[in-house]
């Protein structure tokens, strides 16, 4: 339980200092940083720039690909991260002290946060080089407060995989999911023209919601109501398992 005395600003202070220190572990051991950037990257250069052509569908496919880097971060970096440090002592430590889980929690996401802006930064600058790609600046910073928004269910799969997976399964599993939901949301290849299949399964899938509101932000290309209603259902339901599966592992381990 948290510190009924511990002020506002304490709190503030803690949140700074685990994200400080969790952004230093990400310093340390940068591979994990590398492939966050680098098969977005790759993605790029390999599904969009060579199929995809004209200034509206270079943009709606850069926005799928700027997505795509931030689902994993958000799947595969948290719960792989939230995985391994459940394996070593400080954390249970941790979760004993007066502050209680939410500093620390509140420094995941914001940790998660800068490397996600980081990972898509190779993605815009291809897009800018070699599409016709465009944007203008306030239609980008909503493209950027769309993007935060809509990862949020990304990032309660991972918490979910975290806390409820040892270090090596949540390697596995958290990779399994991702490419699974990128792919059957359409985010790989041409997003405008979808394969019949992909196209019938795609509405169900979060990455279809969560592109849509990131593709109002940044164009005028029209959105489908269905894909959103189902990324509100799965922010539901992963926020329900992510927080049964942290009482799970703090039920097993401190009772």
């Amino acid at each position: 339980m948290s510190d009924p005395g511990l002020s506002h600003p304490g709190l503030a202070r803690l949140v700074l200092a685990h994200t400080k220190v969790q952004l230093t572990e990400q310093r340390r051991i940068p591979i994990a940083l590398v492939a966050s950037t680098f098969f977005p990257a790759v993605a790029m250069l390999a599904f969009v720039v060579p199929n995809v052509e004209g200034a509206v569908a270079a943009t709606v496919a850069t926005a799928s690909m700027v997505l795509f880097a931030t689902m994993s971060s958000a799947m595969m970096g948290l719960g792989i991260g939230v995985a391994a440090d459940r394996e070593l002592p400080w954390d249970p430590y941790l979760r004993t002290l007066p502050a209680g889980p939410f500093p620390r929690f509140a420094a995941r996401i914001l940790t998660f946060m800068v490397i996600a802006l980081i990972s898509v930064v190779p993605v815009v600058v291809i897009a800018w080089l070699f599409t016709d790609a465009t944007i203008t600046p306030v239609r980008m910073l909503l493209g950027v407060a769309a993007l935060m928004a809509t990862t949020v269910p990304f990032m309660l799969i991972g918490l979910f995989i975290g806390y409820l997976l040892p270090s090596k399964a949540a390697i596995a599993v958290s990779q399994l999911l991702f490419f699974p939901i990128a792919i059957l949301g359409g985010l790989l290849g041409n997003p405008m023209d979808l394969p019949a299949f992909i196209d019938v399964v795609a509405p169900y899938m979060p990455s279809r919601g969560a592109v849509q509101l990131i593709w109002l932000a940044t164009t005028d290309v029209p959105t489908q109501t269905l894909p959103i209603v189902m990324l509100g259902v799965w922010t539901v339901v992963m926020g329900l398992l992510a927080a049964w599966a942290y009482r799970r592992d703090e039920g097993r381990r401190f009772s």
